[in-house]
């Protein structure tokens, strides 16, 4: 996948969006780091879907197989949303 920097991206898009409605893919950086992808819209299958929640429910039962526990994740006081962020900053 092509990168390609916010301000070329800004500067370009009616390009961009032709290239990536022809099927093409691009992720959006600043300064050097991703931060966005401009891929081509398209509805997800329902298979698709049920294919990912299913790999979902079988990696749960792994990990609780295993006894890992979502409260041995995060530390006392921790949300959910907390955790899901904790590096993003």
């Amino acid at each position: 996948m092509e990168e390609i920097g916010a301000f070329e991206a800004k500067t370009h898009l009616s390009q961009l969006l032709q290239r990536v409605a022809a099927g093409e893919r691009f992720v959006i950086t600043r300064h050097g780091r991703p931060v966005a992808e401009l891929i081509p819209y398209g509805e997800r299958s329902t298979a698709e879907v049920e294919e990912a929640l299913a790999c979902l429910r079988r990696l749960r039962t792994r990990l609780a197989k295993a006894g890992v526990r979502l409260d041995d994740l995060h530390a006392p006081g921790e949300t959910l949303r907390d955790l899901a962020h904790r590096d993003h900053r």
